[in-house]
């Protein structure tokens, strides 16, 4: 059975998109900060039948995301998809931003899942096989002075998806990211969708591998 790890496994996008998965047989690890939360997420799965089971996770910790990734591994012997939905979505201006929030924002945002990717590539690499899917934003096409550091996040996001798309194709991993132009609330048809397009990234052949798709509501 193939392992789905999802970082920041919340009950929008990143819940739809580990259902998808389960859909399709795979195993379901969520993690995030609150086990309790997760925990009612995986119960939700597993009482339609599927593989569902939690660990705890602080995004913001480089070493409690590579030792979460340790973790899994050693359970399960490999993790076949990685989702890093992690992300502080914080509302502030540059004035209203608080002085000694801003590193912690970022590494919610990004500094999570460049650990995280450190952290599944070699056994990916090893097996020449394996997905990295990440949550990306429409604020790093269109930067909002009002979400700023979840602006400067998502825009770090589409970066490292487009840096790592050709080196890791070439070792037989796809990177990819959903670039996400809208506000998804919970068990709502764009988390759906979402969760849909990331689904169609993975199952794309890998002669045809794309490193991004852009869902807005009037694309769906």
């Amino acid at each position: 059975m193939k392992t789905f790890l999802s970082i920041g496994a919340g009950p929008g996008m990143g819940f739809a998109t580990a259902e998808r998965f389960a859909k399709e047989g795979f195993q379901i690890i969520l993690a995030a900060r609150s086990v309790a939360k997760t925990q009612e997420l995986a119960e939700r799965l597993t009482s339609k039948g599927y593989k569902a089971d939690v660990r705890k996770v602080d995004s913001s910790d480089p070493n409690s995301v590579a030792e979460l990734v340790a973790e899994v591994q050693r359970q399960h012997g490999s993790i076949d998809v990685l989702h890093y939905n992690a992300a502080s979505k914080r509302k502030a201006t540059l004035s209203e931003q608080p002085r000694d929030s801003f590193n912690g924002d970022l590494a919610v945002n990004i500094g999570g899942a460049l650990v995280a990717a450190q952290a599944v590539a070699p056994k990916m690499e090893e097996q020449k096989s394996g997905s990295i899917l990440l949550t990306g934003g429409g604020f790093a096409l269109a930067p909002s002075p009002d979400y700023l550091s979840i602006s400067i996040g998502k825009a770090g996001i589409r970066a490292l998806a487009h840096a790592l798309f050709e080196p890791f194709r070439e070792k037989g991993i796809h990177v990819a990211t959903v670039t996400v132009s809208t506000f998804v609330s919970p068990e709502s048809k764009e988390a759906s969708s979402v969760a849909e397009h990331f689904w169609h990234l993975y199952s794309q052949p890998k002669d045809s591998w794309t490193v991004e798709a852009n869902y807005a509501p009037a694309s769906a």
